[in-house]
């Protein structure tokens, strides 16, 4: 896997505009956004900024617009999380997860089935 940056919460929500709509201008992130937060135009700016930097994302400039368009992929940024929240809490092992989230979640009939299809085929 590709070294992925880390991106903050604030920046996983350009994240998310981009990966279903890229690419796009600020102003459509803007647009997007304006709906789901309360950031000003320029808060989002910084964010694609920071994210340019970070090279989680790029840009195509046509006159004096740009374009912006990640860089990582979504599946390579949940897998980078995923990585870190099983370091940062259960050192790295997957099965405490797993089990803690057994006990604790209600699962319907169909999500168990569906889990239980899940650890078939892992066992083929």
């Amino acid at each position: 896997m590709k070294n992925v940056p880390n991106i903050s919460d604030a920046e996983w929500e350009v994240m998310k505009v981009l990966w279903t709509k890229a690419p796009c201008t600020a102003n459509e992130v803007i647009e997007v956004l304006e709906d789901q937060t309360d950031w000003k135009p320029k808060t989002v700016r910084t964010l694609l900024n920071r994210l340019t930097q970070k090279k989680a994302i790029s840009y195509s400039q046509e006159n004096r617009v740009y374009a912006y368009y990640p860089l990582v992929s979504e599946h390579e940024c949940v897998k980078s999380e995923t990585d870190s929240f099983l370091k940062r809490i259960y050192g790295g092992a997957f099965k405490p997860l797993l089990v803690n989230f057994l006990k604790e979640e209600q699962f319907s009939a169909e999500d168990i089935k569906e889990l239980k299809n899940i650890l078939d085929e892992k066992t083929k």
